[in-house]
């Protein structure tokens, strides 16, 4: 159905939520017994080292990934893994992802990172934007391994002990591991790539790890300290509907019969009430399933979204007022408004989305091994733009006796 629609509705509610702590025995827990209040602060100050660091790298991304226990990661999508520790992971042990449905698939970000660095070829393979490097006084940025989605929703989904203890042990656990590396203690972790797409992924000691470069999907369940912009990067959810491939037809716009499909879940938490009103004034129908821009990308449907907060991949990259359609939540609440905006679209100027759409539909693509400028390389590229940030305040913190003396 969404294939031949003409435009997709996807609907992004952020919402701030500021009981976080109180709501998921976040920070201030005491039954953690390992938040330190100083580390609440990391990201404005760094210890002291006189370590020297190294010159950054140009093309491509040079990568010093951490070689963590499989119970981190892979032993999370196979048991056969559990317990074996004893050969590293590499191209031919790496297990492939399952077609896991729904979240399990979306999060699966950190999988696409990790298998990116263990692709042998990378390293004369002139369209990899990051290679893994051995030594790690060469690395340009750390790579955490650690499969925090995953183990959210493996272990913790149902948000309630003691289901949730397995997750909020391996998140102490790598804290644990984190904080005795040198490189590490060197920068407080700012030159350490660490995903957390799902948004209750590392939800017990996020605060902990604030200073990093972060992987997430949106701002929504962050503070602006936390996490921003300026050190983190967004990434795109990985598709759940097959990517069109024969899309070449002598008249698509006529072909699409249908003017705007409505992907996306009515019934949600607090954020879903606008959603309850837009199926109201569009008579919309429902799917299960999420998912629902990049879904709209890979199927060339034009997107139309409706938010007044959000962030997008790859923006400082991709103009998606090429390609997308754009409501405030006022506008879409107005009854009838968005259809008669919609409809009023001359062809020529639908056409031009849709070939567009076409042109940059592979950034939107997880893949293994990687492609050029697929989605795992865009990523990749947009960590590289973080770097001369983080590379600014550890030299800055070293140097200064009153830290942000402006």
């Amino acid at each position: 159905m969404i294939g031949k629609a003409v435009g997709s509705l996807v609907i992004f509610l952020i919402t701030v939520f500021i009981t976080y702590s109180i709501t998921t025995g976040g920070f201030g827990s005491g039954r953690l017994g390992t938040v330190d209040l100083k580390s609440q602060l990391s990201f404005f100050s760094l210890p002291k080292n006189d370590t020297p660091l190294p010159c950054r790298s140009g093309s491509p991304l040079r990568v010093f990934m951490y070689d963590l226990p499989k119970r981190f990661n892979v032993a999370m999508m196979s048991s056969k893994f559990a317990g074996d520790d004893s050969s590293p992971l590499n191209s031919r042990n790496l297990p492939v992802w399952p077609h896991y449905a729904g979240l399990h698939r979306q999060h699966s970000v950190e999988y696409w990172m990790m298998a990116s660095l263990l692709y042998e070829n990378a390293t004369v393979d002139e369209s990899s934007e990051a290679v893994r490097v051995s030594n790690p006084e060469v690395a340009d940025v750390f790579f955490v391994p650690f499969f925090s989605s995953l183990s959210f929703n493996t272990h913790g989904k149902n948000m309630t002990d003691p289901d949730t203890e397995f997750d909020r042990q391996l998140q102490v656990d790598i804290l644990k591991f984190l904080r005795k590396s040198s490189y590490w203690q060197r920068t407080s972790g700012r030159d350490h790539v660490i995903p957390m797409h799902h948004p209750n992924a590392f939800r017990f000691l996020r605060e902990e790890v604030n200073a990093s470069i972060l992987i997430v999907a949106d701002f929504g369940r962050y503070s602006k300290i936390m996490s921003n912009l300026r050190k983190d990067v967004v990434a795109p959810y990985m598709h759940v509907v097959e990517s069109f491939m024969d899309d070449d037809p002598p008249n698509p716009y006529k072909l699409r019969t249908t003017l705007l499909f409505f992907r996306g879940r009515t019934v949600r938490k607090a954020e879903g009430k606008v959603r309850a009103k837009l199926q109201k004034v569009l008579k919309a129908g429902d799917t299960p399933s999420s998912n629902r821009l990049f879904d709209a990308i890979v199927s060339h449907c034009v997107p139309v979204i409706v938010s007044d907060h959000i962030e997008l991949p790859y923006e400082a990259e991709l103009d998606y007022t090429k390609f997308s359609l754009f409501f405030s939540v006022q506008e879409a609440l107005v009854p009838g408004y968005m259809v008669e905006q919609l409809r009023k679209i001359p062809e020529k100027t639908w056409i031009q989305m849709w070939k567009r759409l076409k042109e940059i539909a592979h950034h939107f693509e997880y893949q293994y091994p990687p492609k050029k400028d697929d989605a795992v390389n865009m990523l990749w590229r947009q960590v590289r733009t973080k770097v001369p940030a983080e590379r600014l305040a550890v030299n800055r913190n070293r140097r200064l006796r009153v830290p942000d003396w402006w």
